[in-house]
């Protein structure tokens, strides 16, 4: 499994809290860590500070509370724990999945299911509101779909043409209709 990781597991950017204006940047590779910083400064004796660099592995950075506070300081506790979690080799491979795949899986769902997976992060919820999983959750439960039907669910979105009650369905496809022909009375005069 660990051969499907890309060399670069973990990158991010920050500026340390005020009144510091420094920049700090954390890698975190399949066999170190890495904290670059450079230092912005107007005061006469950091003006020559030139940037700085620090590498360790996986596990002395875990037995280094000090680089740890450091990184905690300007990237938060949030992301400590995840650096901290790879380097123990704790990986996340849901996450890593392609766009593609976690959609098939989603499908698979109920629709319960996806309504409480989309709230544990904002990748899921990304994932189950997007067209693609409800056009599919659509196709999947109607007998067919018309044009018509297809254009209204591109306009209004995929998960609300889902939603609509048939009745409210029927109104909209007519105004639909209603719209498009007028469109081509203009289009033809």
């Amino acid at each position: 499994m660990a051969a499907m990781l890309p060399e670069i597991l973990f990158e991010g950017n920050g500026q340390a809290p005020a009144p510091s204006k420094d920049f700090y940047q954390l890698l975190v590779s399949r066999s170190e860590v890495i904290l670059r910083w450079w230092k912005i400064s107007l005061r006469s004796e950091f003006r020559e500070a030139r940037p700085g660099e620090h590498k360790e592995c996986h596990q002395d950075f875990v037995d280094d509370p000090t680089l740890q506070a450091q990184v905690g300081i300007v990237f938060g506790q949030k992301v400590l724990n995840y650096v901290i979690n790879l380097c123990r080799g704790q990986y996340d491979f849901l996450e890593r999945l392609p766009e593609s795949m976690m959609l098939y899986i989603l499908t698979f769902l109920d629709l319960e299911d996806i309504a409480q997976l989309s709230q544990v992060s904002q990748t899921f919820q990304k994932l189950c509101n997007s067209d693609k999983l409800w056009e599919h959750i659509v196709e999947r439960s109607c007998d067919r779909i018309t044009t018509e039907m297809r254009s209204l669910a591109q306009n209004i979105g995929w998960k609300e043409f889902f939603f609509t009650n048939k009745l409210q369905l029927q109104r909209q496809l007519r105004r639909w209709r209603k719209q498009q022909e007028e469109s081509q009375d203009i289009f033809l005069e």
